[in-house]
């Protein structure tokens, strides 16, 4: 890890936190125990806004047991991330999914990053939790793809509030709702990428299949770059599900 500026061990820049989720508690609650076990001196003024579009109150009952704010909102991952942006207090913005797992302590690399000139970045895509040969290669073929692409939201997209602001915010869509968000982010300064700090859930890749979710994953962009709209692609990316079994997000 490289060593953190002097300043930045002296006062951490306040950061808000927005974290959309549909019912997804339990790792939501892994997500918040790690978040507030961070050290004090990293993790001091972090607003963290929980953005629930199912509105289940154990999800509120949750967020008030980790002190994070939360909103309820209509199903849509991109409106969701507006919500939480427009709620949020500080000049550095983080944005997670909810089944998201920390790598030590990322706040330290992504202060670092954002006082060293970025005005935004992502992390490395890695899979949490024991490797398997397809994981790992899925893997380095996804992080040499947003070297030249565009990083997914579950890479932990930050960035200033200015620049987050002044490059159109998430668009308001269920899916690829960062696209034209990175696009922009990157005219508008340097976007940084940091190897360590964030781990990705690998629970939907096992459940589907690696190179069949991977597979899809790609279809699904490409007929996104073709002008089809992210609505439609919404219902691809997740299929419908008896009524009683709402669909995973």
């Amino acid at each position: 890890m490289p060593d953190t500026p002097a300043n930045l061990r002296i006062s951490a820049p306040p950061i808000s936190l927005v974290i959309p989720c549909y019912r997804d508690e339990a790792s939501l609650a892994r997500l918040l125990a790690q978040l507030r076990q961070l050290p004090a001196s990293s993790a001091q003024e972090l607003q963290i806004i929980v953005v629930d579009a199912a509105r289940n109150p154990a999800c509120q009952q949750l967020c008030g047991q980790y002190a994070a704010q939360w909103l309820g909102a209509q199903p849509c991952r991109g409106e969701q991330l507006r919500l939480g942006a427009a709620q949020a207090q500080h000049a550095l913005l983080w944005f997670l999914h909810a089944d998201a797992q920390l790598q030590g302590d990322p706040l330290v690399q992504l202060r670092a990053a954002l006082a060293g000139g970025a005005v935004a970045g992502y992390f490395d895509f890695r899979f949490a939790g024991p490797g398997c040969w397809q994981g790992r290669l899925l893997e380095r073929l996804t992080n040499w793809r947003t070297r030249f692409g565009i990083p997914y939201g579950d890479q932990g997209l930050f960035a200033t509030r200015t620049a987050y602001f002044g490059s159109g915010q998430h668009s308001p869509w269920p899916l690829f709702e960062e696209v034209e968000l990175v696009r922009q982010l990157r005219r508008h300064g340097r976007l940084v990428r940091l190897a360590q700090g964030l781990q990705v859930d690998p629970r939907r890749w096992q459940r589907d299949g690696w190179w069949r979710r991977s597979l899809r994953n790609r279809l699904l962009a490409a007929a996104f770059m073709l002008g089809v709209p992210a609505s439609r692609l919404a219902h691809w990316y997740t299929p419908r599900k008896p009524a009683a079994r709402p669909a995973d997000r």
